[in-house]
């Protein structure tokens, strides 16, 4: 994967803040962020979207939180206001209910946190996802074209805004 130094400026990690990627594959976003995160005291959970748990998953990320979710039927798990970030990567599509992960995602995010949809480059329709973010009372939508490999949407749970209390 190409330099990730865009993607990782996105974020603005704290001690104690809890980002979640829910995918169907770790890769180097995956371990640029965990090293990041590690390297600011925060946490990294993984909801992985996969037949098999990988055997090298934990040996590659021995810190991270890491759930494994076995079909695109059920939303990932995550308390209430427990993540600053929700990260979607290449499960946003395939999954059989979005409403159900946006849900999910609105739900487990603080006020005033984000969320990110990484799908590879040419397969999302933005204005599609676009419109359903501003649906579930995400704000501040995004296209931001940082990494080559994908195309990238942000989005922001405000307080005050929608559901946002």
């Amino acid at each position: 994967m190409s330099d990730l130094k865009q993607f990782l400026e996105l974020f603005n990690p704290y001690p104690g803040n809890h980002y979640i990627q829910v995918t169907t594959q770790t890769d180097d976003t995956t371990t640029a962020l965990y090293e990041l995160l590690n390297s600011k005291d925060a946490q990294l959970r993984i909801a992985l979207y996969q037949d098999e748990e990988p055997l090298d998953i934990i040996d590659n990320y021995p810190l991270a939180n890491i759930q494994h979710i076995k079909n695109f039927v059920h939303p990932f798990r995550a308390l209430p206001r427990d993540n600053d970030i929700v990260i979607f990567k290449d499960i946003f599509l395939q999954h059989h209910n979005q409403s159900a992960l946006l849900k999910t995602a609105y739900t487990t995010l603080a006020n005033n946190s984000e969320v990110i949809i990484m799908e590879k480059k040419g397969l999302m329709d933005i204005e599609t996802v676009l419109e359903q973010l501003d649906t579930h009372e995400y704000r501040a939508a995004n296209y931001i074209d940082i990494l080559p490999e994908y195309d990238l949407i942000t989005a922001r749970k405000l307080h005050m805004w929608g559901n946002g209390l």
